[in-house]
């Protein structure tokens, strides 16, 4: 949505917005991150929980060691630094669905640092760091739907109490909208490649918080900040940076200052509404966790950590464009998701052309799922079945016109090329000249206006005469052949 909010060019140009992302992103384990509750979401409210995640007095907390890992793995993935030590601490404040009344968190010695991620910018590539990589417990749910009277009523749910998470801090090197949105689309898409989460934001296990300020160009210092809690998309996120920034550019240009304070977006407005200052914010008191060792992941266990790394988004990427002869957008593409992407690999080195594989995937099979609104991981063609596809074009044993005819049957039937294949009875091009040549003969005769100007120097008609015989053969004739026995026949 475009908001009201637009600064003057010349106002615009003044500014430059500061941008720092906090990212919260919940760990795929099957249980919590200090007792044995289930992390499974939807359950009934209030049933995946034991004294430990309820804050039960002389309830101690123990550390779940695939929390670790994860954590670890998605820090190098990011390409942070793993502390040897790290330190849990309490982070204090009171709030309903707070049960313990602090939250087991880490503050000034956290799992990892000092990493980044690339991302396009400009016709280029540019760096945005990553200051640290955390663990944290994640907090209960507090429900207002489903009351008579929801100002007057609050139920909480504790099942999300000790969930693990781990937050993801950037460095306040992104410049735009734009680049916010590409940054948390690589991120998402390298947490993915790891399998430590599945950060689906529906259901909470990736929730992203926005700091933003502006300066005049070229000033070193910041200005004043404010924050951005609680969007669920990142195309939101991109919407409510843009707004909030022509919003505080508005606010200096008019004389007035900045307040740094928390904000709501929203989306049906278009437009950021403030929550809470900042100056009234909690003092968290943090102090190290009494009850829990300091965290060392020594070499070892580093290494142990580092041989479940894959190979991650971007340097698949190239590989395959190297390896396969594709595009930079074929791979883009390809690499979707790590699971398309070894689906692909296996058709392309299964296949005889894996350009071709790369060629059918964007022109037929993207455009099919696109019109049915369909997810590619729903195709009812898979990757093997388009590599089968691609080698019949390839041996010339079917035309394009059949493919897309029969990929076409694919997705009115719900079924793969192979048993569609096999179904229409394993149809192929016909290369039977005699046959064909009495194609010619009556397409010939049933177009004299067009052979008149054929030879008379037309010789563009070639192509509606060679359009007239695959119609006729109902595609099944070889192009190439119906082109060259044509030529002949013309003279």
């Amino acid at each position: 949505m475009s908001t009201s909010l637009e600064p003057s060019v010349a106002a615009a140009a003044k500014y430059e917005p500061v941008i720092g992302l906090e990212v919260h992103v919940q760990l795929l384990t099957a249980t919590k991150i200090f007792c044995s509750c289930s992390t499974r979401f939807g359950a009934p409210p209030n049933s995946n929980v034991c004294p430990v995640c309820l804050g039960m007095p002389g309830a101690l907390p123990v550390l779940n060691r695939k929390v670790v890992e994860y954590a670890a793995l998605a820090a190098m993935a990011l390409n942070c630094r793993i502390n040897e030590t790290s330190i849990f601490a309490r982070k204090n404040y009171f709030y309903p669905d707070l049960p313990k009344g602090y939250q087991i968190s880490q503050y000034d010695k956290p799992l990892a640092e000092h990493g980044f991620i690339e991302v396009p910018s400009d016709g280029g590539r540019k760096r945005i760091g990553i200051t640290r990589v955390h663990l944290e417990e994640d907090a209960g749910k507090s429900l207002h739907e489903g009351f008579s009277d929801a100002a007057e009523k609050t139920a909480i749910d504790l099942n999300r109490t000790g969930v693990p998470l781990i937050e993801i801090v950037s460095e306040p090197d992104i410049a735009t909208p734009d680049e916010a949105y590409e940054y948390l689309t690589r991120l998402k898409e390298i947490i993915l490649y790891t399998g430590v989460s599945d950060c689906n934001m529906e259901e909470g296990s990736l929730r992203c918080d926005a700091n933003v300020s502006v300066r005049p160009r070229g000033q070193k210092e910041f200005g004043t900040k404010t924050e951005i809690k609680n969007v669920n998309s990142f195309r939101f996120i991109r919407e409510a940076l843009v707004y909030e920034i022509a919003r505080q550019i508005e606010v200096v240009e008019s004389g007035g200052k900045i307040t740094q304070e928390t904000r709501l977006y929203n989306a049906n407005e278009g437009k950021t509404y403030g929550m809470r200052s900042k100056e009234q914010a909690h003092d968290y008191r943090y102090f190290p966790e009494p009850d829990l060792l300091p965290l060392v992941v020594d070499e070892k266990w580093k290494a142990e950590i580092t041989k479940a790394l894959p190979e991650l988004p971007e340097a698949r990427r190239q590989r395959m464009v190297k390896e396969y002869g594709i595009t930079d957008y074929d791979a883009q593409v390809l690499t979707f998701s790590k699971s398309l992407a070894d689906q692909f690999e296996a058709a392309a080195k299964a296949a005889k052309n894996p350009k071709r594989v790369a060629n059918l995937v964007q022109s037929e099979l993207m455009g099919r799922l696109k019109a049915k609104g369909v997810e590619i991981e729903q195709s009812p063609i898979s990757m093997k079945g388009v590599a089968v596809s691609a080698d019949l074009v390839e041996s010339g044993t079917i035309s394009g016109k059949m493919l897309k005819d029969l990929y076409d049957l694919c997705f009115e039937r719900g079924k793969d090329f192979p048993q569609v294949y096999d179904e229409e009875g394993r149809p192929q091009q016909s290369t039977d000249t005699s046959a064909l040549e009495k194609i010619i003969d009556e397409v010939l005769a049933a177009n004299p206006k067009q052979l008149e100007q054929y030879r008379a120097g037309k010789k563009t008609m070639l192509g509606f005469f060679v359009g007239q015989v695959m119609k006729a053969s109902k595609g099944q004739a070889n192009p190439q052949l119906v082109n060259e026995l044509l030529i002949k026949k013309l003279g």
